[in-house]
């Protein structure tokens, strides 16, 4: 009998502790009650009807709780085609101290990004991409020494970009595009585990500064950025992916950038004015060095790209065979575009007919065409470029 009886009150114990972790603590209780009176569910969207204050907030759809506290907030439904959700995030965020990960699925939620989340000094991911976020990028946010990433793309943010954010010690992603940020890119400390910085689809101006060389990803098209990067790129030995866009950058670009492990290279629409002679055979499989001032002939070595994109430049002498051989035998190259450059000649025959999926473009150069290839609409009806502008060009 006393062994049932002290059987009895272990499991009374046990049912105890479990009852007791049950309980949210109060704050988080009442910071989760503000959360749920400033958003609201967009028609044909159900996350909030989970969120039923009667039971326990820790089973509420997107809560996720360690014991008695909310460790992570997921608003809105993360399926595929989901409508999201609309109203404000509620300064009674920063209340739940022990939030680790914060996001919110795209919709139409409005207003500030709540300064008060430098409160939570756990915080590791921010997310709360295409919505209509608007006003600036808290200050504050410096203040997360674990904050590893920053998504706040496709709103409508403004202002500058804080150098507290860019000096934060555990940040790996930085990713602040489609907004309308102003003002320079800020300084990142040498030692930054950046991998990824994409700001671009802003209106960012200045030079680009000293980066990481940890990082992977670098895209700042479509801004304002001027001045010369050819003191920036070669330090960038990780890069995978370089977008630099729609800028007004000028000068030099580096033959080692040609030479990185990288997927994609767009440089397109700036002021790049130098020779491009890489060091090595590329294999980048896309480059983009259209409508900037490069001159000079083209090199054989940029043969194994895949898609090749050279025109609107100031290119002179003949095409390279080896590009034509890799662009006709059917190897990897498959766009060649040419076209408004100063070529003077291509062995190709008239005969020849390029494989299917291949695309190549020579008009408005200082050649006619030997052969019929369909060009991009942008590149014009004249075949040819004036004669007068031929024999004058020098480079």
């Amino acid at each position: 009998m006393a062994r049932l009886g002290a059987v009895a009150v272990a499991v009374f114990l046990a049912a105890a502790v479990v009852a007791a972790e049950g309980i949210l603590d109060p704050t988080d209780f009442l910071a989760l009650q503000a959360v749920r009176r400033s958003l609201y569910d967009m028609p044909g969207s159900a996350f909030f009807d989970g969120w039923d204050f009667t039971a326990d907030p820790c089973g509420f759809p997107g809560v996720y709780c360690d014991g008695n506290r909310v460790s992570a907030l997921a608003l809105g439904d993360p399926r595929a085609g989901s409508p999201g959700l609309t109203g404000r995030l509620d300064p009674a965020l920063g209340r739940m101290s022990a939030l680790t990960e914060l996001s919110l699925v795209p919709g139409r939620v409005e207003g500030e990004l709540p300064a008060s989340l430098a409160a939570c000094s756990n915080l590791r991911f921010l997310a709360v991409s295409k919505n209509l976020i608007s006003g600036t990028i808290p200050d504050g946010l410096g203040a997360l020494s674990n904050l590893r990433t920053l998504d706040v793309s496709f709103n409508q943010i403004s202002g500058a970009i804080p150098p507290s954010v860019a000096s934060l010690p555990s940040i790996t992603n930085l990713i602040l595009c489609h907004n309308q940020l102003t003002g320079g890119i800020p300084s990142f400390p040498d030692a930054s585990p950046l991998l990824r910085l994409d700001l671009k689809h802003n209106a960012l101006s200045g030079g680009v500064p000293s980066l990481p060389g940890s990082l992977q990803y670098l895209s700042l098209a479509a801004n304002h950025l001027t001045g010369t990067v050819d003191s920036v790129l070669p330090r960038l030995t990780r890069l995978n992916f370089l977008d630099l866009s729609m800028n007004q950058l000028q000068g030099p670009i580096p033959p080692s950038v040609l030479a990185l492990p990288l997927s994609v290279l767009q440089l397109q629409r700036n002021f790049f004015s130098s020779l491009v002679q890489p060091a090595g055979d590329v294999t980048i499989p896309v480059v983009d060095l259209s409508y900037n001032r490069f001159w000079g002939p083209l090199s054989p070595l940029l043969a194994g790209v895949g898609q090749l994109y050279l025109n609107n430049n100031r290119f002179t002498g003949d095409v390279p065979s080896r590009l034509v051989q890799e662009l006709v035998g059917s190897g990897g190259l498959q766009v060649l575009y040419l076209q408004h450059n100063y070529l003077t000649g291509i062995e190709i025959s008239p005969s020849s007919s390029l494989p299917s999926g291949v695309s190549l473009c020579l008009m408005y150069n200082c050649m006619v065409p030997p052969v019929y290839a369909p060009c991009p609409i942008k590149a014009g009806t004249t075949n040819t470029r004036p004669a007068d502008q031929c024999p004058e060009w020098r480079g």
